[in-house]
């Protein structure tokens, strides 16, 4: 197969997609409208709820819900075959993962921008939007200190893109000074932002910066700790000071590399040196691994947080839910499809063959066993060959490459640290709706975030804590897109809208999930880790909880003749 071939389809399905089932879902299923009111100018207070121009606000949301996730997923997929991984990355996005995310966003918007667990409180019940809201937060928990964890690790690993990383952060700053307070033009000053970051990307390659070892504490520690206070002041700071820029940066970063990828597949054309299928020695079964391994780029739970959390407060009018959760989950099917080219046909070009793929991928612990710094080597070495073809040399590839990944992890990594912010104020409301006690201060609760990710590195000396509760994140995540699109059948039924555009994913989904937990519990029993085996036998129950619950509730509303009407978030007015 060539790789060109691939490509066209993926990119010409997608856009084909988004201008007939996006459209659909946008005007017909949830009558998407201009004058619908919307929590960034309700609530607007110039710190989380923001008004923002709907191509800033996907250069925001898009950054923040790739992360690592559509590089790593998609180049660990390919371990069953190019097929599997790419028809699960073309046609999860269109039927499962966009319409989860759109979903998220436009109910989290007609519900005064609260977060998906809070919203569950009205949409099922009470007593399930509380579980739920506890359930999310450990899956934050994990998030924000694995990624802590990751940026440490690709410090580490990459001293090379240091420099850019962190310039990137005054650069930004800067930036969202000129556009906001002086007025200036977005485009023009993200561009010149993003040259800047290019400029010091290539210093970089002289000016490495690798912190040492300073008696018991291992570099990567030392990187979680600067990295925390910074997730800290960047996840309090208001939106438009750094957050919004420094996305919109990265996201003008993102187009760049995959315009480059792109052009590198059709000056080169490599043919995939992947087979088409192969079952790896120690491989798990494709049912179900393949879907909680491929989760950004095809469908993520964590796209739900993100939508109904830092998103939804800077959407500016609901009809750019579609171009902006819809699109946006488009878009990270492109980037996941250029990383599966990469890893299956730019490993295998100047003469490496199907041996460059199988020095990677020749059996499991060579791939998912063996780590993060073997995972991302097939996808700096793929996508540098194909940057070769285009005249940039491989050096500098790989070290944009890296530069890349660890930018994407950033955002994620402080929006994720926001994220979980609002779900604790949420968490703790008091009868008045409002956060009780000292979670009412946006600085105290996000001390309490980042402390709680910190103390879960340091479970392990060599700050890899979050590893001991890692192995459930994959099955975690894909169950919480399952109950999110469970939400959002649950609010179709009550509007009396058609429900099959959310039923179907959310069967599929769940279905994957709840097998690959099993299964992984049966694991963890063999091998006596009663702590992964707790953690896995509560999710089991507050899912089949949650499942029953939410089908309660669709009777309830099929009986009714009258249709729902849902309540603008009457507690926050």
């Amino acid at each position: 197969m060539n790789s060109l071939v691939l490509m066209l389809i993926s990119f010409f399905g997608y856009i084909i997609a988004y201008n007939t089932y996006g459209k659909w879902l946008s005007r017909k299923l949830f009558q998407l409208k201009d004058d619908n009111p919307v929590p960034s100018k309700k609530f607007q207070d110039g710190v989380d709820y923001v008004p923002t121009k709907r191509h800033i606000l996907l250069g925001h949301h898009f950054t923040t819900i790739a992360g690592t996730g559509p590089i790593v997923g998609p180049a660990i997929g390919v371990i069953w075959g190019w097929l599997p991984a790419f028809l699960w990355v073309f046609l999860g996005p269109i039927f499962a993962g966009g319409v989860h995310d759109f979903a998220s966003l436009v109910i989290s918007s007609r519900h005064g921008g609260k977060t998906l667990g809070e919203m569950t409180k009205g949409i099922v019940s009470n007593r399930v939007g509380v579980i739920f809201l506890i359930l999310i937060q450990f899956l934050l928990w994990l998030v924000v200190a694995v990624f802590a964890m990751i940026m440490g690790i690709l410090f580490d690993m990459y001293p090379q893109s240091v420099l850019s990383i962190w310039m990137e952060v005054p650069i930004a700053i800067w930036v969202g000074y000129m556009v906001y307070k002086k007025g200036k033009k977005d485009t023009f000053y993200s561009i010149l932002g993003l040259i800047l970051l290019y400029v010091f990307a290539v210093i970089g390659i002289y000016l490495p910066m690798k912190i040492p070892q300073m008696g018991p504490v291992s570099p990567i520690v030392t990187w979680i700790v600067i990295l925390l206070v910074y997730a800290y002041f960047a996840s309090t700071f208001p939106v438009q000071t750094l957050l919004q820029p420094r996305d919109y940066i990265n996201s003008h970063e993102l187009l760049v590399l995959m315009a480059v990828l792109s052009i590198g597949v059709i000056i080169s054309r490599p043919q995939v040196v992947a087979p088409v299928y192969q079952h790896a020695p120690g491989a798990p079964n494709l049912w179900p691994v393949l879907f909680v391994t491929i989760a950004c780029g095809a469908i993520s739970g964590f796209h739900s947080l993100a939508s109904s959390g830092t998103t939804v407060k800077q959407l500016e009018r609901e009809t750019d839910a579609q171009f902006v959760g819809y699109g946006g989950m488009l878009l990270e099917g492109a980037l996941a499809t250029l990383i599966i080219i990469a890893v299956t046909a730019g490993v295998g070009m100047f003469g490496a063959g199907s041996s460059g793929y199988f020095n990677y991928y020749s059996s499991w612990s060579t791939t998912a066993g063996a780590g993060l710094a073997a995972q991302l080597k097939a996808i700096v070495d793929g996508a540098s060959n194909l940057m070769k073809t285009v005249g940039i040399p491989k050096e500098l590839g790989a070290t944009l490459m890296a530069i890349f990944v660890v930018s994407f992890a950033g955002t994620t990594l402080d929006s994720a640290t926001r994220i979980q912010r609002f779900g604790l104020e949420e968490l703790f409301r008091g009868k008045g709706k409002k956060p009780i006690g000292p979670f009412k201060n946006r600085y105290f609760t996000t001390f309490v975030v980042v402390i709680a990710a910190f103390g879960l590195c340091m479970v392990s000396p060599d700050g890899k804590g979050a590893l001991k509760l890692w192995p459930v994140f994959g099955a975690l995540n894909q169950l919480l897109a399952g109950l999110a699109l469970m939400i959002a059948t649950v609010y179709l039924a009550k509007k009396r809208k058609p429900i099959w555009p959310t039923l179907l994913p959310m069967i599929f989904m769940l279905l994957m999930t709840v097998w690959a937990t099993i299964s992984n519990l049966t694991g963890y029993i063999r091998s006596q880790n009663w702590l992964l085996v707790f953690i896995t036998l509560v999710t089991l129950i507050i899912a089949v909880w949650m499942i029953i619950e939410a089908f309660i509730s669709m009777a309830k509303a099929y009986k009714k003749k009258q249709v729902y009407q849902e309540e603008f978030a009457k507690s926050d007015e």
